[in-house]
């Protein structure tokens, strides 16, 4: 088990990760990352694995994660073609694991949701097996605080059973975020003890509960107030070791199913990209280069993962934990 961060590659976010004595990262590979599947060359793909390499910074899976059920035809049609371009990337560079969700038609219940799942998810793990590359879903609701409407079905032990038993293959499991699990309510121990034979990767980020907040709006979370970041104002996502969860216990639980992937920091404390930054030069970054949540998906990733200060934080709580 080593310990990482996501990021979209750059050489200064790999020096940053070898400085600091990170192990491993997952890469985005969004069409507007480094890694766009579309279009990277062999000769880039040579270039980066041998940074890499050299650095001793192994790569824990890619990371790409839209909604295949949207209900927009044309944006899903595309992000399954991309996808599968991916998982073709996965298979080119040697990396086991795609990283990803499981979409959901915002406006169907979950259950109207696990026909297109199938359908879809059945496709995937064809070809994720044909390529010897398995696929780990967040498990991550997306749900919007002002509308209530969600788009990545993943969120429960309840579902997990349903898409596993729709979808049997073996290459399909979760990627376990037990931060989402502290607000949805789910005991996140107990979640890796269950279902460890399908935990493909980790992504570590703790959760801050604002319990004053929380009796006055509700758990559906504020609705007329502007909420700063990526929470819901009684809840956000904190680096690890800034929240509630148990890191010893939760590694331990790990440890004990004999979890064989990796750890990485998915960093998006928004007291640390908002506070200030750690001036490194070019390449760090910090409050006034993060625009939420105008900035898409694949420009908040690059973004946070070279804000350095909550990933160096996370770092200092994690790796004494991880042998």
């Amino acid at each position: 088990m080593k310990l990482g961060f996501y990021a979209d590659y750059s050489p200064d976010t790999v020096k940053f990760a070898e400085d600091v004595g990170f192990k491993c990262m997952e890469l985005s590979a969004w069409p507007e990352s480094a890694l766009n599947a579309d279009t990277v060359s062999e000769k880039k793909l040579r270039e980066i694995l041998k940074d890499l390499e050299k650095r001793d910074i192994e790569i824990s899976a890619l990371g790409y994660y839209p909604n295949y059920l949207d209900p927009d035809k044309e944006q899903g049609k595309e992000a399954k073609r991309y996808f599968t371009k991916v998982l073709e990337l996965a298979n080119r560079m040697g990396v086991g694991v795609v990283s990803t969700f499981a979409g959901r038609h915002p406006q169907r219940s979950v259950a109207d949701n696990i026909p297109l799942f199938k359908e879809v998810f059945t496709g995937f793990c064809e070809e994720a097996e044909s390529k010897n590359v398995r696929i780990a879903i967040e498990n991550c609701p997306m749900m919007d605080r002002i509308t209530m409407l969600g788009t990545n079905i993943a969120f429960s032990p309840e579902i997990w059973d349903v898409m596993f038993e729709e979808v049997p293959s073996e290459c399909l499991g979760l990627e376990l975020d037990p931060s989402h699990l502290v607000w949805l309510g789910i005991d996140y121990i107990q979640a890796v003890r269950d279902y460890g034979n399908r935990i493909f990767h980790i992504h570590a980020k703790d959760m801050e509960i604002d319990r004053k907040v929380l009796s006055k709006v509700g758990i559906y979370g504020e609705l007329f107030r502007d909420v700063k970041g990526l929470g819901h104002g009684w809840w956000r996502a904190r680096t690890p070791g800034w929240g509630e969860i148990n890191w010893p216990g939760f590694i331990s639980a790990l440890v004990e199913v004999d979890y064989q992937g990796n750890i990485d920091i998915e960093h998006e404390d928004d007291v640390f990209a908002f506070s200030g930054y750690i001036d490194r030069g070019p390449g760090s970054i910090g409050s006034r280069d993060i625009d939420l949540p105008s900035d898409p998906e694949a420009a908040i990733v690059a973004k946070y993962g070279r804000e350095e200060k909550g990933l160096l934080l996370g770092y200092n709580t994690l790796s004494k934990l991880i042998a």
